[in-house]
């Protein structure tokens, strides 16, 4: 699957990247949505491939979204036999967050990326629009910290691991009410807490780069970019956990459902008959291969944002492989018509 998709691949989220970063600064989200959405789509589209978005922007309405359901690939065009034999393609299923962290393009903030994780068909967990309370950390400590455990616990656990005094340790949460406790906590552990406000799967991934001075992520963010972050961390064999959130009173900021009870039924509809349960990374991203790629829209923790001089852009995307065991950060240069300046260096 890498050495099939791989590149184009690469190309789908910088085509979204770049047509976000059009609108950096220009205070307006659901734009800087929609165009990413537009781009990722189109490229998509013109894939040899037979892909199924399971996770998306919800079911189909009048927006210009990919919605979970939707058939994206040259092998699902009525006229695909004119391109191609549709079944000697390869059948995916791919997670998309077009523009991971609105805002944060919307206002010229650090961390916004385009990103994306695919895999054989079945291979990643369909997880509903929900919430869900995520734990990530690095390699050393996988299968020893537990979302299950209080923050402190997993603090001294973690410390543990990596041989450094718990003071030394940073902890990325979002910046929420439902979220002060647990802030008081890490505080009181004696760690440090990074605060953000959106882009959550950046942070997750990032706990498994040494010298990113992050080392957990812990509290509650978005099911569906859960399911993208696990992906990452599985490739990279780094420790992921989720468990999904289904109470409105505990979320604090609105959920898609009125009540708890009746999303305990959406669930159950869904085949979720544990609500409860927590999820290891290879359980929502449990297919044989799997691959995430994201690419930087404004500059953050792991990638430059997208850079544009006269005659073009310059992007810097990350992919990672569980298949070859590969992180490849990619620096491309995109050039346009007409005269160019191309620019070495950032």
């Amino acid at each position: 699957m890498e050495s099939t998709l791989g590149l184009e691949i690469i190309e789908v989220v910088e085509q979204a990247a770049i047509a976000s970063a059009h609108l950096t600064g220009k205070g307006d989200k659901n734009e800087a949505d929609r165009v990413a959405v537009e781009a990722m789509r189109e490229r998509m589209n013109k894939i040899h491939m037979r892909g199924r978005i399971v996770i998306g922007e919800g079911e189909r309405d009048d927006a210009p979204m990919l919605y979970i359901g939707e058939e994206v690939g040259i092998g699902t065009r009525e006229d695909a036999k004119a391109f191609c034999n549709p079944d000697e393609l390869i059948e995916i299923d791919i997670a998309v967050d077009p523009c991971e962290g609105t805002n944060l393009c919307a206002y010229g903030q650090p961390g916004s990326m385009a990103v994306l994780a695919i895999s054989e068909k079945g291979g990643l967990f369909a997880a509903p629009d929900f919430y869900m309370n995520k734990l990530a950390a690095p390699a050393a400590a996988k299968g020893k910290v537990d979302i299950r455990k209080s923050a402190t616990e997993n603090l001294k656990i973690l410390a543990e691991c990596l041989d450094r005094p718990i003071d030394e340790l940073m902890v990325v949460v979002m910046k929420r009410d439902r979220h002060n406790d647990l802030i008081k906590e890490i505080r009181e552990a004696g760690a440090r807490v990074r605060l953000i406000s959106d882009g959550d799967v950046s942070a997750a991934i990032s706990c498994a780069f040494e010298g990113t001075g992050i080392h957990a992520l812990m509290g509650i963010g978005a099911a569906p970019e859960g399911v993208i972050s696990a992906a990452a961390m599985r490739c990279m064999d780094g420790h992921f956990q989720g468990q999904l959130i289904y109470d409105p009173a505990i979320v604090k900021t609105g959920l898609i459902g009125e009540s708890r009870e009746a999303n305990i039924e959406r669930l159950t509809s869904m085949g979720i008959t544990d609500p409860d349960r927590v999820y290891e990374a290879e359980e929502l991203a449990s297919g044989k291969n799997v691959l995430f790629a994201g690419c930087g829209i404004t500059s953050g923790t792991l990638m430059k944002g997208v850079k544009f001089f006269k005659g073009g852009a310059r992007t810097q995307s990350l992919v990672i492989s569980n298949q070859s065991k590969t992180a490849r950060f990619v620096d491309t240069i995109h050039m346009s018509e007409g005269p160019k300046t191309v620019q070495l260096s950032y």
